[in-house]
């Protein structure tokens, strides 16, 4: 049994990419200061590059202690999302990054 209760596995990346979704709402364990999102199970990994993948539109929902927070698996860069819906602000570094990539940031 899964800690995180993640959803893990081929047979989830193969029944994700049966189907096309309006919006994705994906987690990650850290969002490192370059951008890239990062996790610590590669196989939820795949199953959220899954999800990315077959989504018109990505919302990463991350609590402002998932910045800077490393993490050994690679997802890939931050331009993947949409949108990013926190609990605070992000870092200065992080926030350019979202302005330059035109990702909608909200503060809730």
């Amino acid at each position: 049994m899964r800690r995180d209760g993640g959803v893990v596995g081929q047979a989830s990346v193969d029944f994700i990419t049966q189907f096309k979704v309006d919006f994705a709402l994906v987690g990650i364990s850290g969002i490192d200061g370059d951008g890239s999102l990062l996790d610590f199970d590669y196989q939820e990994v795949r199953v959220s590059q899954a999800i990315i993948a077959n989504a018109r539109q990505v919302i990463l929902a991350a609590d402002s202690s998932k910045f800077g927070r490393n993490a050994m698996v690679r997802l890939g860069p931050i331009t993947l999302i949409d949108c990013l819906v926190t609990d605070q602000a992000p870092v200065p570094a992080l926030a350019q990054l979202l302005t330059q990539n035109k990702i909608r940031l909200e503060v809730v």
